[in-house]
């Protein structure tokens, strides 16, 4: 059984022994670091591998997405939780854009932390589709598509090589247009299940954690086309 490596970043004590206790009863868990000091989390990162970072969003010490931000670039396989305070579009926004694979707010169960660690620590993305089906959150992360193709469209080469079947690049295209598991299940005729392993399989090839990076990788090579609403 492989061991689950955990930096937890939280300012309150009681959550944060509350959070070890939880991890810590899971047998396979390892608390790597605690901290709430940007430089810190970020040696923690270099030197200790964590597979999992859980980031409290209401950090007053230093910014909770811009430590998330980091940590990814230091750690791209890193898998980051936010938990925060309360439901915030804003803030799932933001975590999106750093490419958090969770986003759950702090009152929890332990259960469910436990069972959230152990998914993303596997890879797993649970932002869940009907978040992102949200229509003005949607649109807000399909302009941050178009952003980040047009900053790099005169700096990168394109490869119109792609490892992807064209299967896989058709559901990348629909999940391009803000389109839900379920939705593209309905509109290609195939079933949910089917839809979920193609998008693993997109992940696998890609070397990528979750949906919006792999959206953006291909379309930074070209592979899919960004359509106007």
């Amino acid at each position: 059984m492989e061991t689950i490596r955990v930096i937890i970043i939280d300012e309150q004590p009681l959550f944060r022994e509350g959070i070890r206790a939880t991890l810590q009863r899971m047998g396979d868990c390892e608390i790597v670091g605690e901290s709430t000091d940007a430089a810190d989390v970020l040696e923690i990162a270099r030197t200790c591998n964590p597979d999992v970072a859980l980031i409290d969003a209401g950090l007053t010490s230093s910014d909770p997405l811009e430590i998330a931000r980091q940590m990814r670039h230091t750690a791209p396989r890193l898998a980051i939780i936010i938990l925060t305070p309360s439901e915030d579009e804003e803030r799932l926004f933001q975590s999106i854009k750093v490419g958090a694979a969770a986003y759950t707010t702090r009152n929890i169960t332990s259960e469910e932390l436990v069972d959230t660690v152990r998914k993303v620590s596997h890879g797993e993305y649970l932002i869940r589709d009907d978040v992102l089906a949200k229509p003005q959150l949607a649109s807000r992360v399909l302009k941050s598509f178009r952003e980040l193709t047009v900053e790099e469209e005169e700096t990168e080469q394109k490869d119109l090589y792609s490892p992807l079947s064209s299967r896989e690049v058709e559901i990348l295209d629909y999940i391009a247009r803000g389109n839900s598991n379920k939705e593209i299940a309905k509109s290609l005729k195939i079933s949910d299940q089917t839809v979920k392993n193609h998008i693993t399989s997109i992940l696998k090839k890609l070397s990528v954690n979750d949906r919006t990076a792999a959206v953006v990788h291909a379309l930074r090579h070209g592979w899919i086309k960004m359509h106007d609403e």
